[in-house]
């Protein structure tokens, strides 16, 4: 039997593939307006370089190249490998990025509908792996003062304007502050006035906002029937349930429920990554339980882990749970009597 994605049709492929990167615009936008055009950069890198790579696999292994450029695939990877991405690197980061997840996690197991992990999110945490400092350094939100042509500079020959330097511009994450100051005994308020210029209202500046309309982007999905409603609730159920049971025992400690659901990546990973039709869970129970497992691992990582946004590991321990959950989830066969 073939591995999943069941629908063979690269025309409904390539349509799928259109509507999330469409979906996708809206919160893209609100990113660059936020954090410069550095998201840009990275995407067009990003695209680029899966590109070349999916042709050159595919004439090492002697395939059709025109279906499987076409079906929207390695473009969609890059670009969410390029979102998960700081807004201010260099240009190899996001290339080695979307290199690693088409050669390494897509294409070593076969190819599309083989792959058992996330291509985008094993090349994202490759990455956070091998170069912490590259992937945890980010530009303020609003507040950096470089345009494109700076952003461009700066992403091939690592050079800024006079008078900034790299390690003065770039900054923590409002995640990755909340989790260093807690860990050093300061309260949430102290966190917030101290460092107020990081948050907005619900969360961090600017990432609230991307938040929003990644959520936006993801409820169209919902409407148009390109992704089902049962990952998206469950991830950001079971992440809101942890949150809450957390906050409430001691709130001067652990984050509201608002920080975490529009707080990173969250709304991104929830609508358009751990959708994935190849990795995720097949059965609709199978994907509440694969849902589930990954928002209770975003908040267990979140909060005692070694990485302040979770969602790249939490989804790649989950894709590793999937056959089982399959296996244990399968709906009845037709006309057989249901033992569940």
């Amino acid at each position: 039997m073939h591995s999943s994605p069941y629908i063979q049709n690269n025309e409904n492929v390539s349509r799928m593939m259109l509507a999330v990167i469409y979906a996708l615009i809206p919160g893209t936008l609100v990113y660059i307006h936020f954090f410069g055009f550095g998201v840009i950069i990275n995407i067009l890198i990003a695209v680029i370089t899966a590109l070349i790579c999916e042709v050159a696999i595919l004439k090492i292994r002697n395939r059709p190249i025109k279906p499987f450029i076409y079906d929207g695939t390695a473009v969609l990877t890059a670009i969410l490998l390029a979102l998960a991405l700081p807004t201010l690197t260099p240009w190899w980061l996001p290339a080695l990025g979307a290199g690693f997840a088409i050669i390494i996690a897509k294409h070593l197991y076969g190819g599309m509908g083989y792959n058992p992990f996330n291509p985008a999110m094993v090349g994202y945490a490759m990455l956070l792996i091998a170069f912490p400092k590259e992937m945890t350094a980010w530009i303020p939100a609003e507040t950096h003062g470089l345009n494109f042509f700076d952003t461009l500079n700066y992403s091939f020959f690592e050079t800024l304007p006079a008078g900034m330097n790299y390690d003065a511009l770039t900054m923590a994450t409002p995640l990755d502050s909340i989790k260093t100051q807690l860990s050093l005994g300061y309260t949430l308020d102290e966190i917030h006035t101290a460092n107020s210029s990081l948050f907005g209202n619900i969360a961090g500046y600017g990432w609230e906002w991307i938040n929003i309309m990644f959520l936006v982007g993801g409820i169209i999905l919902i409407s148009i029937k390109v992704i089902s409603w049962h990952i998206p609730v469950s991830i950001l159920g079971a992440l809101a349930f942890m949150a809450m049971i957390f906050n409430f025992s001691d709130a001067g400690s652990y984050p509201p429920i608002s920080f975490h659901l529009f707080g990173g990546a969250a709304m991104l990973g929830a609508f358009f990554i751990a959708t994935d039709p190849v990795t995720a869970a097949a059965s609709n129970k199978g994907r509440l339980i694969y849902g589930a497992g990954i928002g209770v691992l975003i908040y267990i990582i979140r909060t005692w882990g070694g990485y302040p946004d979770a969602i790249a590991f939490s989804v790649l321990l989950m894709n590793m749970a999937v056959p089982m959950i399959d296996y244990y989830s399968k709906p009845a066969v037709f006309g057989a009597p249901n033992k569940g």
